[in-house]
């Protein structure tokens, strides 16, 4: 994305969940923020409501395969199929591979069967999935990367939740403060 002066692209993959997301949400509300959130198909089918609601406050959405599935570990058709199977719910033009592992001849099938798809990665990792760091390192590894048209993941997932509730807020105010806005991904 390039950088319009100082705006972050904040994302959530591996959503929609039933108690972080919303917690995400009311983070995103309190600074007037927009995120983008890459769904799980079948999170999806589980929280529709939460899903609905991601659309309703502004947010964007993209999508991060059915099952989750690494590209890497599967292959072309059923990660093909995995991918159609999400978008039967998730309407957007955006997509993660999980874990960002994703095969050349994968990119090119995704391409083919349509080219308006954007894959879409990231430049700043949190690291929240990670279990062995800090909530203190996840935050510092956000504010160190943080750069005018940055893409930040983060997870709105039970194993993600501990790091993601304490950096998350603290990313905004301290972001916020220095003067950054942040978008949704545009579709």
């Amino acid at each position: 994305m390039p950088a319009k002066d100082k705006t972050i692209y904040l994302t959530f993959d591996d959503g929609p969940h039933p108690t972080e997301t919303p917690f995400v949400l009311d983070q995103l509300r309190q600074h007037q923020a927009k995120a983008s959130f890459f769904c799980i198909g079948k999170n999806v089918i589980a929280h529709p409501e939460i899903y609905r609601q991601l659309l309703q406050e502004g947010h964007t959405v993209g999508n991060h395969t059915h099952h989750h599935k690494n590209g890497w570990e599967t292959s072309d058709d059923d990660y093909l199929t995995d991918i159609k199977n999400a978008a039967e719910h998730i309407s957007t033009s955006l997509f993660r591979p999980p874990y960002g592992k994703i095969k050349r001849s994968q990119i090119r099938a995704i391409q083919n069967i349509n080219s308006d798809t954007k894959i879409i990665m990231w430049t700043v990792l949190s690291a929240d999935f990670d279990q062995q760091i800090s909530p203190e390192k996840c935050l510092q590894i956000v504010l160190r990367h943080a750069r005018p048209g940055a893409i930040i993941v983060f997870h709105d997932s039970a194993k993600a939740a501990e790091r993601m509730r304490y950096a998350l807020p603290e990313v905004l105010k301290i972001l916020s403060s220095q003067g950054y806005r942040f978008e949704a991904l545009p579709q």
